[in-house]
């Protein structure tokens, strides 16, 4: 099982920007579209994490996705929320989490930024007992790509791209 890349940007340089011309071989393609959720430091911020995940996928008419963009998800956030918020300072929460879900020509994107120092250890075989730790098992068997970036000297965005084509 290989690991991947770090640290690994999820830029396309191909996809449309606003003011810039199409690269050639793009015209034509579905333009990029983001949405993000800011997520409570709480367990139900993975159910919100998978409404909205379910409600972008069905408005961006990517059905056919759903059920492994769920799953990464799920992973994803679950992970940001069970080792990257900190425990409450003076009332609040002092850790962040956001999903941002972005549909590219050819991929979706899931990325969950935290304020966590920590970064994600690749897979590893896990005790067959415990109740943790293989998460990144599933979001390397269903992404094309997955791979963390470093967006401040304490926070990270853990991401995974799918393919978008019917297929």
């Amino acid at each position: 099982m290989s690991l991947p890349a770090h640290p690994a940007p999820w830029f396309d340089p191909a996809v449309l920007q606003p003011g810039r011309a199409a690269a050639p071989g793009v015209a034509g393609r579905v333009p990029s579209r983001t949405a993000q959720l800011c997520l409570p430091s709480e367990r139900s911020g993975c159910g919100q994490a998978r409404a909205f995940t379910e409600r972008v996928l069905t408005d961006w008419e990517l059905d056919h996705c759903l059920d492994d963009a769920l799953t990464i998800v799920s992973e994803l956030t679950a992970n940001a929320l069970l080792h990257a918020v900190r425990p409450e300072v003076d009332g609040e929460t002092a850790s962040e989490v956001r999903l941002r879900l972005t549909r590219r020509p050819a991929h979706l994107v899931c990325a969950v930024t935290d304020q966590s120092p920590s970064v994600p250890t690749g897979p590893h075989t896990a005790d067959p007992l415990q109740e943790h730790g293989r998460g990144l098992f599933l979001v390397e068997a269903l992404a094309q790509h997955w791979g963390w970036t470093r967006t401040t000297s304490t926070g990270k965005t853990v991401w995974a791209m799918l393919p978008t084509e019917r297929g």
